[in-house]
């Protein structure tokens, strides 16, 4: 068993980028997708990391990249204390071990047709944990953690549980090797209000029962910020900013974190009006073709010259606050 230092991040990525060539086809040109560009961060043992932005912003494919499916074009993920990128195959097959994913849709994640005590036992049957015996032992023990009942549930197939369950039965498979790390990607997105309530107070169970961190990605920013010790904003493959989670809501830095919680609704019509003004206009740029610089300048309120010669990097404003731009909020 690997011991972790708890003064060192369990997880510290440097200058990560992922790139996809595409084919232009039906006259539309082709070119290399910039899906994620010089991307760093840590994330420290107990901790959850929150990461947001929009759609198209780079979120899942940051996430894949972390987990090495695939791997990245280029930049470091150190995992406690192995290099995920230069791993063989064989070792990064053991390093997955104690890093495990939860996808958006519960239902498509599931074979539809195993029983759920199949599926919670695949990763251990997979890695040959335990025996015959030992393993249906940890399988009921499994869904018995997120609150399904073994003996109700264990011999159903997916499409005989609602999708607030299927996501418990997906929680149980992730965490059955005792990970260190779990990415969840939309985790509770497709569920109902009720519903993702539960499933994040599971969540926040298992992280006190069993010391897990979390990468959690999402775009409900209000969510983001109910289960972060930290948040990351990310825009166009690039972190724009990264703080604690009440530091960066309170008092965002980045023109486009700003507008990214004046969206977050209101019932106040006052508040409501403030947002319309905050709001950003235009489409995102393609990235395909990103803008040079900055690449949130074609939208900025404070664009200036030098953020179409200059990009800007992340740099600390405030303690443990960090933002990339030449003209924050706060000057």
């Amino acid at each position: 068993m690997t011991i972790v230092d708890e003064r060192e991040p369990l997880l510290r990525a440097r200058e990560l980028v992922q790139e996809f060539t595409v084919r232009g086809r039906g006259g539309v040109k082709g070119g290399v997708v910039h899906a994620v560009s010089g991307v760093s961060f840590d994330i420290n043992v107990g901790e959850t990391l929150g990461v947001v932005g929009e759609t198209g912003s780079g979120k899942s494919t940051l996430a894949r990249s972390i987990i090495q499916a695939p791997r990245p074009k280029s930049g470091e993920v150190h995992f406690k204390g192995t290099d995920l990128v230069r791993c063989k195959r064989g070792r990064l097959a053991e390093a997955r071990r104690h890093m495990q994913m939860v996808f958006q849709d519960p239902f498509g994640s599931l074979n539809p047709r195993w029983r759920i005590s199949d599926i919670v036992a695949e990763p251990l049957i997979g890695y040959g944990a335990g025996s015959g015996g030992a393993r249906a032992r940890r399988v009921r023990e499994l869904l018995d953690l997120v609150g399904l009942n073994p003996d109700s549930y264990g011999r159903r197939r997916p499409h005989e549980l609602s999708g607030g369950q299927c996501q418990r039965v997906a929680i149980a498979r992730a965490i059955a090797l005792d990970p260190a790390l779990i990415v969840c990607d939309e985790a509770v997105s497709s569920l109902d209000v009720l519903i993702q309530a539960q499933v994040l107070n599971l969540f926040e169970q298992l992280r006190s029962e069993l010391g897990l961190s979390y990468l959690f990605i999402s775009h409900d920013l209000a969510l983001v910020k109910q289960v972060s010790d930290r948040v990351a904003v990310m825009h166009l493959g690039q972190l724009c900013e990264i703080g604690p989670a009440e530091t960066l809501y309170r008092t965002p830095l980045h023109p486009y974190t700003v507008a990214l919680l004046a969206s977050i609704p209101d019932l106040d019509p006052s508040a409501a009006r403030h947002r319309a003004r905050l709001s950003i206009h235009g489409e995102p740029p393609s990235p395909i073709s990103p803008p040079s610089g900055c690449r949130f300048r074609t939208r900025c309120p404070r664009a200036a010259a030098r953020c179409a010669d200059e990009a800007p990097v992340l740099r600390e404003i405030t303690p443990g606050h960090s933002v990339a731009c030449h003209f924050p909020v706060t000057s």
